[in-house]
């Protein structure tokens, strides 16, 4: 979250939160004011240039042209960009020292106390508070720090950290990293800071925008209890309330071996379709006072079937008001000026082109089409749509989910609970008493109003949050599993700030690092949980390389069409709500049938569109897939080894590039090989 001064209050709020829907005012054009020339660079070059050393040739040539690059007529004229460069110009090493360490300490100050006002102003909400009121939906959306970069520009901190810091590309890291000491690298996150200078406007209405779509998927809640048929019937608890897509996607995939399976599945999945296609009735949205058969669309009142209002395409507004207000700040982005490539270059150092030829490699592998006919033989019936979301293959698949239920109700009856266990859970992961206590005093656990979430912290002294969904009974099984992963979360976001030796290095590479982490810790809640896993390591091990597997070969998809969305926004930006509709359907069908027709022989399914992420966290979904090939490197690595040991010895590389945290923390880089190498192998055993 370091990578640019923008990104702590628009990242922040795009990949960790829940809020609120209302339209933002639609956002106007800007563009950047070009103010130093070409030969008053190469002059200003040529005078700093004089003064020091050779050596110093590289670091002022870099930094005169970033400051050029960012400099406005407001700031002054070309004398006053030349006097400005040769005064702060730091040449020995020693000063350049000095100005870092000061500059880190009060970055860590802005950072972690907007991060601090952040949360609090948005606990109404994401906490189980009550009913949201006029004012939790303004001061939610309310960014106190979009004016931070603004004013850093305005008094000239900025520019001296662009003229002292240089900026590297994504290929000069990759040509660096394996020469730069600690301190390089710490310089290197230091020059990302200010590479781009938005206005306090568009950094406001992108938070707006952000938090609208959060708040609008947060009450996107389905009465399960109210899912008719044809003929009446009812197949979900009244009480079961679930928010789209994860409580769907959770509840589908829990019903592999319950009673009555197929036929829920089938119902949610025709849920989904309505929610994508936006022929779901206004009336049955986060509303159980009517009964909805989603397959026939026909909606109830008392048995009596009733008219309805299809929701007005507002799935789709969201999504499009999204992409207004983070493409307008495509011209104040001149080294990433795109948002698709702010998305894969700037924040996850992965070129979206190397992203997609990593997925496409892996979903198009002949294991893929072995492991399909494996579930179908399962299952003992042909696939469909809605078995990208197969569960069969985790350890916990012959265990009762009721049972489990049971379990974590009486053990964890509120967030408290879970709060007090979170020491002896790190234990049993192998951290010391003394450890484990360090860290789970630096987690806070909250009642979540939505599907839950982990919100680190930004400055030593405060806490990372953990929000879950806890019910009146206390939390389910699907809600323990989802606090274990996000527990995941908040250990690397405690280590990674607290641990670090240089704060600008706080963090991971990227959220799919942090997501592989979660998914390790969220893997071991059955043994967190006291109950042994019933398979022999052999059988455990296989089924481990198939669940990964066919995760990350679901997820892909659904990224792919994330993808392909937004490079079709930016060819056609003046579509309305019904056009970008009418596009992600048929983007999710072509990405259907390239990818999964040939594997489930189902053709034109639009399901991959279903993901919520699409709408409230732009490009965020490659970093599932990533994720899950990374957690598979990491467990393969660590299986021998002490689990709690390696993870520190890892998170605490910081955040240099993805391929050179995981060449360091498992001796290769990202690859989907050993996990298709695992499935060949596990694919002789479960058979």
């Amino acid at each position: 979250m370091k990578t640019a001064v923008y990104s702590l209050m628009i990242m922040t709020v795009i990949l960790t939160i829940s809020c609120k829907n209302e339209k933002p005012a639609p956002v106007e054009e800007k563009k950047t004011e070009v103010k130093i020339s070409k030969d008053q660079i190469d002059e200003t070059i040529r005078k700093v240039k004089e003064i020091y050393t050779d050596e110093q040739a590289f670091r002022i040539e870099k930094g005169v042209n970033q400051v050029a690059a960012l400099w406005k007529e407001s700031d002054g004229d070309a004398q006053a960009f030349e006097t400005f460069c040769i005064d702060n110009f730091i040449a020995d090493s020693a000063g350049l020292l000095v100005a870092y360490n000061k500059l880190e300490r009060n970055f860590e100050i802005l950072f972690g106390y907007f991060n601090t006002m952040t949360v609090s102003l948005m606990e109404p909400l994401h906490l189980d508070m009550g009913d949201i009121h006029f004012v939790d939906n303004i001061m939610g959306a309310y960014s106190a720090s979009s004016h931070l970069t603004e004013d850093l520009f305005a008094n000239k901190l900025a520019f001296y950290v662009a003229l002292n810091f240089p900026s590297y590309s994504l290929k000069e890291k990759s040509e660096n990293a394996d020469k730069w000491t600690r301190l390089d690298w710490a310089y290197a996150r230091m020059g990302d800071v200010f590479i781009s200078r938005v206005p306090a406007d568009l950094l406001q209405s992108a938070s707006t925008a952000t938090t609208n779509a959060d708040t609008y998927i947060a009450d996107y809640n389905i009465f399960m209890g109210n899912l008719v048929d044809s003929k009446q019937n009812t197949f979900f608890p009244k009480d079961m309330v679930l928010i789209t897509h994860w409580g769907l996607r959770d509840e589908l995939k829990s019903n592999y071996n319950s009673e009555g399976g197929l036929e829920k599945q089938k119902m949610i999945y025709n849920v989904m379709l309505r929610i994508i296609s936006q022929e779901i009735p206004q009336e049955v949205i986060n509303n159980g006072d009517y009964q909805w058969d989603p397959i026939a669309n026909k909606m109830y009142k008392d048995g009596k079937e009733t008219s309805f209002t299809p929701e007005p395409y507002t799935r789709y507004e969201h999504l499009l008001h999204t992409f207004k207000t983070l493409s307008a700040m495509d011209p104040y982005n001149p080294v990433y000026p795109t948002y698709i490539e702010r998305a894969y270059d700037q924040s996850m150092e992965l070129t979206q082109k190397e992203v997609e030829a990593l997925f496409t490699e892996f979903m198009t592998s002949p294991e893929i089409a072995e492991v399909a006919k494996l579930i179908k033989s399962r299952l003992g019936r042909d696939l469909e749509p809605f078995d990208i979301w197969y569960d069969g293959f985790k350890a916990r698949n012959s265990l009762n989910e009721d049972e489990l239920t049971v379990a974590t109700q009486r053990k964890y009856p509120t967030p408290e609970a879970f709060e007090k266990d979170i020491p002896r859970m790190l234990y049993d992961l192998g951290w010391t008493r003394d450890k484990a206590t360090y860290i789970a005093n630096k987690i806070s656990v909250d009642p979540a109003r939505g599907a839950g979430h982990a919100w680190g912290a930004q400055m030593k002294g405060d806490v990372s949050h953990l929000r879950t969904r806890v019910g009146e009974k206390g939390m389910d099984y699907k809600g323990y599993n989802i606090a274990c992963h996000e527990m995941g979360h908040n250990v690397e976001q405690t280590l990674t700030l607290y641990d670090m030796d240089y704060y600008m290095l706080c963090g991971v590479p990227n959220t799919a690092f942090t997501e592989a982490v979660a998914f390790l810790f969220q893997s071991n809640d059955l043994k967190l949980l006291g109950k042994a896993n019933p398979s022999n390591k052999e059988e455990s091990d296989a089924l481990a390389a198939l669940d990964n597997c066919w995760s990350a070969y679901e997820i892909m998809g659904v990224s792919l069409v994330d993808m392909y969305v937004w490079q079709w926004m930016y060819k056609n930006p003046d579509a309305d709500p019904k056009e970008l509709k009418e596009a992600v359907e048929k983007i999710a069908i072509e990405v259907w049938n390239k990818y999964y027709y040939p594997v489930f022989g189902v053709k034109d399914s639009p399901i991959l569109a279903i993901y919520s992420h699409m709408i409230t966290s732009p490009l965020y979904l490659a970093n599932y897939p990533v994720g899950h090939l990374i957690e598979f490197q990491i467990e393969q690595y660590v299986q021998d080894k002490k689990f709690a040991d390696e993870i520190t010895r890892m998170l605490l590389q910081g955040k240099v590039i993805p391929q050179q945290w995981m060449k360091g923390a498992v001796g290769r880089e990202i690859s989907g090989e050993p996990t298709l190498t695992a499935v060949q192998k596990a694919l002789k055993i479960i058979r």
